[in-house]
């Protein structure tokens, strides 16, 4: 460790950063219901008119199964008069318990939504479970004007892929959906397999419970998935986010081999957090990614959950977690430099 530091201090063997985008940090001011931390949101999507915030949705704490929407307008509105009040609209989420209850007879240990994919009025939502439970789940419904209406027979089981040694990767889940060429893609959280890395491909019409995925190769890449958003054809932009912290996040960290991956998130004082966006490309069956932006440094230790592409731009949101307590929702608009 403490060679690895010396070079990374030095900057020895690491290449120049390219050139980057550059994006003014807006921060948007949520009313108290969707500031309150423990809606602990996961999940953004941009459809029609609307901002949709999806909440985590923790059955087992006794949290309501919901998202919030709110229109673009207000949020334009807001973003250039910051005194404006946002206007929002609850969207309770109907049908979650009974599905729960499928999980759990069995033996999957749910823990929250995790991921929202919109394709114009079905609803695509990812379950996360607890990290020795085998399989995390899809689910469908429609998106109405006042609910979403899961539909309880649909219960598509995701399989986690699983380390070398045969254990699960801590904390992980599908963490992220997109739609490209008709089909449901499904990004697993951790993606550093040794040579296995892909993500889950299914055909979105028709689509059943009974649907076996196909996979299409990842380049291995490092720290986590958090979300993702379509910008284009076959196009998407991904939070890729790291916790600083041990325990079971440590595998998260890349091999001090890693040089060019461990300098962003190593300095003198050890492992620090670390936030930035990349941009992934579908071509040619399968996937391959660069880095797009890094967060401002202020920002790295936000657990970034949520990204909605919009005018150039990217709103994002955290879970609940922040640098220092008491802990918020934090929505931002990162807006494209003129």
């Amino acid at each position: 460790m403490k060679r690895l530091l010396a070079l990374l201090c030095c900057g020895a063997l690491l290449p120049a950063r390219a050139q980057q985008p550059q994006f003014a940090v807006r921060n948007l001011h949520l009313p108290k219901e969707l500031a309150y931390y423990d809606n602990q949101f996961s999940g953004l999507a941009a459809s029609a008119d609307q901002l949709y915030l999806l909440s985590e949705s923790r059955l087992q704490d006794k949290a309501e199964a919901k998202l919030y929407a709110v229109r673009l307008a207000d949020l334009d509105r807001q973003l250039a008069d910051t005194a404006y009040v946002l206007p929002y609209q609850k969207v309770p989420i109907a049908g979650l318990p009974a599905l729960r209850a499928r999980m759990a007879a069995a033996g999957q240990r749910y823990e929250g939504l995790e991921a929202m994919l919109l394709v114009q009025d079905v609803v695509y939502l990812s379950v996360e479970t607890d990290t020795p439970s085998p399989l995390c789940y899809l689910l469908r419904g429609q998106l109405r004007a006042n609910a979403v209406v899961l539909d309880t027979t649909f219960l598509l089981p995701l399989a986690k892929p699983l380390a070398p040694d045969g254990s699960h990767i801590y904390n992980a889940g599908f963490e992220a959906l997109a739609a490209a060429n008709k089909q449901v893609m499904a990004f697993f959280e951790y993606n550093s397999f040794p040579g296995q890395n892909s993500v889950y491909e299914l055909a979105s019409n028709p689509l059943s419970s009974a649907s076996a995925p196909g996979k299409l190769p990842l380049a291995p890449l490092p720290f986590r998935i958090t979300d993702v958003t379509a910008t284009g054809k076959n196009r998407f932009t991904a939070l890729n986010y790291f916790f600083k912290g041990g325990g079971g996040d440590a595998v998260y960290r890349p091999p001090a081999s890693d040089l060019p991956n461990a300098r962003l998130i190593l300095d003198q004082g050890g492992y620090k957090s670390y936030a930035r966006l990349l941009t992934i490309e579908l071509k040619d069956n399968q996937l391959t990614w660069q880095p797009l932006w890094e967060f401002p440094e202020p920002y790295w230790g936000y657990n970034w959950e949520g990204i909605a592409a919009y005018r150039g731009g990217y709103f994002v949101i955290n879970d609940k977690y922040t640098p220092s307590r008491p802990y918020q929702t934090t929505l931002l608009y990162l807006q494209p430099a003129k």
